[in-house]
Formats: C-alpha cells, sequence, structure tokens
C-alpha cells in the first residue's frame, strides 16, 4: 500500500486547524513529498520529438494489464479443459455472455456485432482488469527502501485509470472509432447530416454548435467518470487510514481501519466491475448510433 503520509495533504485541506497546529518544517517536508508522489516519474527515458514517450509508472501498470488480461483471456477461454464443464469454464462463459449481451448486444446494431464485439469486450475485461491490479499492492513505485544494502521499490497501490491521461486515451480510442464507422457506414455527407435534428432552420446556428460540442462532451464523459470514481476510491481509503498519523491518534484505529476496509471491499466488489462495463456499453452504444444514426 502507498505510504501512509501521503494522505497528508488531503487531510490538511479538510482539517486546516490540524494543518495549521503542526510545525512548518513539517507542512514543507510534507507537501513536497506528497507533490512528487502524484508526479509520474520517468524510468525509462522515451522522448521523439516533442512527443514524450517514457516509461512511469502509470505505464508499467498499464503494460502489467495489457498481460493480465491476455492471460486471462488464455486461461479462461482458450486451454484445453477436461471432458466436463468446470468453474474457469463457467467463469469463461459467464464473462463472455456479459459481453455480448449485456454490452454488444445492447449497444450495437446486429450487423455489427461480429466487428466491434471484440473492442468492446477487450474493453472491459481490460479495464476490469487494470482497475483490480490498482488495489492490489506491488512493488511498482518511485519510492525506494533499501533492504539487505539493496535499494527495492516499496509496496503500493496505484490504478492507472486514476490518472486522466489513461482514461482519456482510451476514450480517445471509442471517439476515433465511432466516427470513422459512422463515415465507413453512412458516408460523410450523410453521417454528418445526421447530428442535425429536424427543426426550422432559424435555429440551425444554435443547433449545430451544440450538436458538436455534444459528440466532444462524450469524449469528456468516458474519460473522466473513470478517472473520477477510481481516483475518489483510492482518496478515500487512504484518508481514512491516513487520520491515524496526521490525527497522531492510534485509537482512531477502531474507526479508520474498519471505515477504509469497508470502502477497499465497496471498491474491488462494486465499482471496479461496474466502471469497466459501463465503459465498454457506453462504448458500444455509441459506435452503434453511429453506424444506425437513425436509431
Amino acid at each position: 500500500m502507498k505510504r501512509l503520509v501521503v494522505l497528508a495533504t488531503a487531510l490538511f485541506v479538510a482539517f486546516p486547524s490540524v494543518a495549521l497546529a503542526a510545525e512548518a518544517t513539517e507542512e514543507e517536508d510534507k507537501g513536497a513529498f506528497i507533490s512528487e508522489e502524484w508526479e509520474l516519474h520517468e524510468w525509462v527515458p522515451i522522448h521523439l520529438g516533442p512527443l514524450d514517450l517514457s516509461i512511469n509508472k502509470a505505464v508499467a501498470y498499464l503494460l502489467l494489464g495489457a498481460l493480465c488480461s491476455c492471460l486471462l483471456g488464455i486461461v479462461l477461454m482458450r486451454v484445453k479443459l477436461g471432458r466436463g464443464p468446470n468453474r474457469r469454464q463457467a467463469l469463461g462463459e459467464t464473462i463472455y455472455e456479459v459481453a455480448q449481451v449485456q454490452v454488444a448486444e445492447q449497444g450495437l446494431p446486429t450487423k455489427a456485432i461480429g466487428r466491434w464485439f471484440p473492442y468492446v469486450a477487450t474493453l472491459m475485461i481490460f479495464i476490469w482488469t487494470i482497475n483490480m491490479i490498482g488495489f492490489i499492492p506491488l512493488p511498482l513505485s518511485d519510492e525506494k527502501v533499501t533492504i539487505a544494502g539493496v535499494e527495492v521499490p516499496t509496496l503500493a497501490i496505484f490504478a492507472a485509470t486514476s490518472t486522466l491521461s489513461v482514461t482519456l486515451a482510451l476514450a480517445l480510442m471509442t471517439f476515433v472509432f465511432t466516427h470513422v464507422e459512422g463515415i465507413r457506414e453512412n458516408g460523410a455527407w450523410n453521417y454528418f447530416k445526421s447530428w442535425i435534428p429536424d427543426v426550422p432552420k432559424a435555429m440551425l446556428p444554435l443547433i449545430v454548435p451544440l450538436e458538436i460540442l455534444g459528440q466532444f462532451m462524450r469524449l469528456i464523459s468516458l474519460s473522466v467518470r473513470l478517472y473520477a470514481n477510481m481516483l475518489a476510491g483510492h482518496m478515500l481509503i487512504l484518508t481514512f487510514v491516513g487520520l491515524i498519523i496526521v490525527l497522531e491518534n492510534v485509537f482512531l484505529a477502531i474507526v479508520a481501519v474498519p471505515a477504509a476496509a469497508l470502502f477497499y471491499l465497496f471498491e474491488v466488489v462494486i465499482v471496479v466491475s461496474i466502471q469497466a462495463y459501463i465503459f465498454a456499453a457506453l462504448s458500444a452504444i455509441y459506435i452503434g448510433s453511429a453506424i444506425e444514426p437513425e436509431h
């Protein structure tokens, strides 16, 4: 788990009286530590002109999430099963059924399911996996500790989807695929014409900008919803536990630890799956509406 001192800044904002009671030097040290904790430091610098493609903590979690997603699909759906059905097969079939029936078939027209089902199913599995990994303490952090003379990363929890650039990149894929597929199916003129509702011509100067803005709001809605939910979940968990350190009162553990555990279970059991499902389902709906805009 991330070092609990990370919560100091958030709690100082919530409890200004506590912050003012602390010594100035201690505040500066904690503030500096907090600012660094949320920065993505370069592990392997890769710069191509103005593009920064460096490997950092978020990229490491994304690579790990992609690997785990592939292994999950292979183990549950590709590895040869025994003669009779077992739990692994049942779990794989359940995931497949949710992706097909609850995501693809609800948002995509029948003729487009074969083309876009792999995409929305992959989105759902990948986002679920990367969200779940974010609640497992892993030695993938910028902070290090010396053990037997060797510096090793400390255990930390970090959700790659609590970084806006990650969720924005995922949303941008759906945004681009939506309009590319809409143009491919309907032609550019018919597709963009479908954005304009049947209203009096005098209202077109007002309606057209709103419709265009609405298309871009989909991009913001997809990215910010996932980002905000995952960030808020991690902050709540760490805030409750951090009360013990910031307020320097061990007895708070009686309330803070159970509350943190409750939020942890809520995030892992409910929020992780719901956010993955919503992102994939909305992606299917957006792509489906572009293919058949009259619906």
